[in-house]
């Protein structure tokens, strides 16, 4: 077994059947004599949307990492966050159109609709220089918060 599969069966571990957990990208390093880049490599390439995780990195304090388990599957949700994952900014128009697909599949009300279009608007993030990268962040979140198990 290579060093990146050694990494990633550890996570796999320490997460066992939770749903989130929090770990420090040099401590891992540390732990498996390797440069906090290699972690970096293991967690881009072994735990992706596409296999049911979402990876949150803070800068600083040792390289936070916090890994969440998504539930798998195409469903309408993790279809759109892969979509997302692809994206760098999120227009309003694309995000309402987005979620007029979640509500026509029946993955949110209309009323998870109303809460989650009034979330990303032009009114809700006016004065964001990057309002784009700011709608999209926040409707990643929401779809992460959607698929949780």
């Amino acid at each position: 077994m290579n060093i990146s599969s050694e990494i990633e069966q550890f996570i796999l571990s320490v997460l066992g059947s939770g749903d989130e957990i929090t770990l420090s990208r040099n401590e891992l390093a540390q732990y498996f004599s390797v440069a906090p880049s290699q972690i970096n490599y293991v967690l881009a390439t072994r735990f992706t949307v596409a296999r049911g995780f979402i990876v949150r990195s803070k800068r600083g304090g040792g390289g936070g990492i916090t890994l969440v388990r998504i539930a798998g599957g195409e469903d309408p949700i993790s279809s759109q966050l892969k979509e997302l994952g692809e994206m760098h900014t999120l227009p309003e128009n694309r995000a309402r159109d987005m979620v007029d697909r979640l509500v026509e599949a029946s993955a949110v009300t209309p009323r998870e609709r109303a809460v989650i279009l009034a979330s990303v608007s032009s009114k809700a993030l006016s004065g964001c220089k990057e309002s784009g990268e700011l709608r999209l962040n926040i409707y990643r979140e929401i779809l992460i918060a959607l698929m949780r198990k």
